[in-house]
């Protein structure tokens, strides 16, 4: 990827979500929810303290992350759609 984030943001490509339910339902995408679950694909250097140390970041390329449904800012690039997002923004990683 050509694009690296700044201090504390992430790039999140997010993750499809299932297409049938547990009793076998296909799903339509017009009725499909917003993933919640994505995969990292690049991180900032670190957000800076206040004596303006830089803090690194807890998550690292690759992790799969959960992170709230509106959160980061969607765009699009080399044709994929990334969220961009602050690390705060994410809930946690998924072991």
């Amino acid at each position: 990827m050509s694009f690296k984030p700044l201090h504390d943001r992430v790039v999140i490509e997010p993750l499809d979500q299932e297409e049938k339910t547990a009793g076998g339902i296909i799903i339509p995408d017009t009725a499909k929810e917003k993933p919640m679950q994505g995969k990292v694909t690049a991180v900032g250097s670190g957000a800076r303290s206040d004596d303006g140390k830089v803090v690194p970041l807890d998550v690292k390329e690759g992790d799969t992350v959960l992170y709230g449904k509106w959160s980061g800012t969607e765009v699009k690039l080399d044709g994929k759609t990334l969220l961009i997002m602050r690390e705060s923004d994410i809930m946690g990683i998924l072991q």
